[in-house]
């Protein structure tokens, strides 16, 4: 039965799901009767690079877009303004109208790598925000109370302890719950920290007499690639969709191989079926767990470049890894002489931190040529050295 299918397949790796019952009747409409419906997701385009933990939630309208929804890709250039205070612990800082657009443009550019155009509308809620006017956001500000609204747990966290909330963080979730009403969706998108916001926009469409109530379904949150902490730039274990196809490819056969099944599950477009049998063929010695991942990192590199791009990456890592070879495209820097090795693994773009320098080195990661460092306080003499960081990272520094 198409719907059954289509219903585990929309399930597959959500965190949560809020009325389901709409999402099975929402599919069973399409399948029986060819009505579409519209499921939504809001962005602020407050950074322009997406990572593939941002893209587990397009990879679920992709899954919705298979099954007869229309995808209403929002972006919030009016709520990106205020600044979605979900997870912080100060008011956000509040971007010109220019930088929110440019980054707008960036984001519809890399989203359309996984979403289908044609079955895609792009919004921008200030097409109804700004018409909302003073009347209208006094009316929507009725519609929840101060207690309902600190019950919400950063709110909670900061009135507590005696932090500012900036008067414009409350219409934050209000502006988001208004966007549900002025859409006329039928689902809406998140992750889990953005629960309070998505049944906001039940409430409200409940509250403006939408004749409807958006069902919500939550993914959970990608762990990076030590396969602990959320995907994140800032803790530097991430993949970026926009990074080159060599270090997207090296990037996911540098996983584990318990995180490898995990990846496929939130991001590859292969059946649940396809990966239940893969599972079996590597538990009964049938299928090499390297070759499982290899698949896995074809896939995803040719879905941000192409098929061919995602072959050369392939024999790029087979030459260096497998016949031990240095790459011949690596970047060459110049190093002052006596530079601290963690600051010139920085300065060579092998490292984003002197921290995380220093960690690298005491786990043996960090070699020049070709030989371990263990000395986290080296100096580095006049020379010219191949510095290389784990696997895959190189640099060739002269140092004067």
């Amino acid at each position: 039965m198409p719907i059954a299918k289509a219903l585990r397949e929309i399930e597959r790796g959500c965190a949560e799901i809020i009325d389901r019952e709409r999402i099975e009747t929402l599919l069973r409409n399409y399948y029986e009767k060819g009505e579409r419906y519209k499921v939504k997701l809001g962005l602020d385009p407050t950074a322009p690079d997406l990572h593939l933990g941002h893209t587990v939630i397009l990879q679920k309208l992709a899954a919705f877009q298979q099954h007869g929804a229309t995808v209403q890709l929002l972006i919030g250039d009016f709520t990106a303004m205020i600044g979605d205070p979900t997870g912080k612990s100060e008011t956000r800082k509040v971007l010109d109208r220019e930088t929110v657009l440019e980054n707008a443009k960036t984001y519809q550019e890399q989203a359309f790598k996984i979403l289908d155009p044609e079955k895609t509308e792009l919004l921008f809620n200030s097409t109804w925000l700004d018409a909302l006017g003073s009347a209208g956001l006094i009316q929507l500000t009725t519609q929840f109370n101060v207690a309902r609204m600190l019950e919400r747990d950063d709110f909670e966290k900061r009135y507590k302890s005696g932090q500012s909330i900036a008067i414009s963080e409350f219409l934050y979730p209000l502006l988001q719950g208004y966007d549900s009403v002025a859409m006329e969706c039928d689902i809406e998108l998140g992750g889990t920290d953005q629960k309070f916001n998505l049944l906001m926009g039940r409430h409200l469409q409940r509250a403006y007499n939408v004749g409807k109530e958006q069902a919500v379904l939550m993914m959970p949150i990608l762990e990076g690639l030590d396969g602990v902490q959320k995907m994140s730039k800032s803790l530097g274990n991430y993949i970026g969709i926009s990074e080159p196809a060599k270090e997207i490819y090296a990037k996911v056969l540098s996983i584990s191989d318990e995180l490898m099944w995990r990846y496929y599950e939130l991001l590859s477009t292969r059946s649940l079926d396809e990966i239940a049998e893969m599972k079996r063929q590597v538990a009964a010695g049938e299928l090499h767990p390297k070759r499982a991942k290899e698949m896995l990192a074809l896939e995803i590199t040719a879905r941000f470049h192409d098929e061919t791009a995602a072959r050369e990456a392939k024999e790029a890592f087979d030459s260096l890894f497998k016949q031990r070879e240095i790459p011949e495209d690596i970047p060459e820097v110049l190093i002052e002489a006596g530079t601290w090795i963690c600051k010139a693994l920085v300065d060579a773009g092998l490292e984003p931190s002197n921290s995380q320098a220093r960690r690298d080195i005491k786990q043996g990661a960090v070699r020049i040529d070709r030989e371990k460092v263990s000395d986290d306080q080296l100096k580095l003499e006049p020379g010219e050295y191949i510095l290389q960081v784990g696997k895959r990272k190189f640099a060739r520094a002269r140092v004067e």
